[in-house]
C-alpha cells in the first residue's frame, strides 16, 4: 500500500478499542500465559520495557515496519526477532518516552519524527519477568538507519504486504524456555520466524489494521 493512502487511514485506529489480550493469545507460545501475567501483577517484582511498531515508508512509498534481529548474548532473546525498544530506564518520565528513546538508539530514527498513535496491550514475558509495554507509530520521512552496533544484528524492513498476508501466518516447531520441540504459532517474515511476545503484539496490531485499511 502507498504509504500516503496509509497514513490517512491508519489515524482511525486512534479512536479504536483495542483488540486486546483474545488476539495476543492466538499468537501465544504457551496456554497459561494469562495466569503466569496475573500472578506476576499480584509480585509487582516484574520490571518494565517499551517498545515501538513503527511503520515508514521506502523509497517509492511502500509502507513498511521496521524489525530488529536482535545479536546473540546469553539471555534468554538472544539472536530473536523484535520492536526496536528496551528497558524503562530512569531518565524516563513515561514508559512512551523509553519506546521514543529506544527506538531512537536502537535504529537511529529520531524520536521528534515519530508520531504516536495508540498505545496497545501491555503483555507479559515470563522468562525476562518483564511487562512490556507496545506502541503503534508512523513517521512519514524516509528513514536513515543507523543501527545500534552493540544491540541490533540486522534491521528487517518488513512490507505491510507481506504483514497481512494470511500466508504469513505459520505453525513452527521449536525449542523454547518452556518446552522442547513443541508446536508455536508464529509469522513468517523476510525468512525469519517471529513467534512469542513479538508475534502476541504483531497480532494486535494486525487486527488494528484489519479494521481500517
Amino acid at each position: 500500500m502507498d504509504f500516503r493512502d496509509f497514513e490517512k487511514r491508519i489515524v482511525k485506529v486512534t479512536k479504536m478499542e483495542l483488540p486486546g489480550e483474545t488476539v495476543q493469545f492466538k499468537m501465544a507460545p504457551i496456554e497459561r500465559l494469562q495466569e503466569l501475567k496475573r500472578v506476576a501483577r499480584e509480585k509487582n517484582t516484574a520490571k518494565k520495557a517499551g517498545v515501538m511498531s513503527l511503520f515508514y515508508p521506502s523509497e517509492d512509498y511502500e509502507t513498511r515496519l521496521i524489525l530488529i534481529l536482535r545479536k546473540t548474548y546469553k539471555g534468554v532473546h538472544s539472536a530473536q526477532v523484535g520492536f526496536p525498544g528496551g528497558k524503562l530506564e530512569d531518565g524516563d518520565e513515561t514508559i512512551q518516552d523509553t519506546a521514543l528513546r529506544e527506538t531512537e538508539e536502537e535504529v537511529g530514527i529520531s524520536r521528534e519524527t515519530i508520531s504516536v498513535l495508540k498505545k496497545l496491550t501491555e503483555i507479559y514475558i515470563p522468562p525476562s519477568n518483564f511487562f512490556v509495554q507496545p506502541f503503534l507509530g508512523i513517521t512519514t520521512e524516509l528513514p536513515k538507519f543507523v543501527p545500534q552496533e552493540k544491540e541490533v544484528e540486522a534491521l528487517i524492513e518488513v512490507s505491510l504486504r507481506d504483514f497481512m498476508d494470511d500466508v504469513n501466518v505459520i505453525t513452527q516447531t521449536l525449542s523454547t524456555s518452556y518446552a522442547e520441540s513443541i508446536d508455536v504459532p508464529a509469522f513468517k517474515l523476510n525468512g525469519h520466524i517471529v513467534w512469542g511476545a513479538t508475534a502476541m503484539m504483531l497480532n494486535e496490531v494486525r487486527e488494528l489494521l484489519k479494521m481500517v485499511l
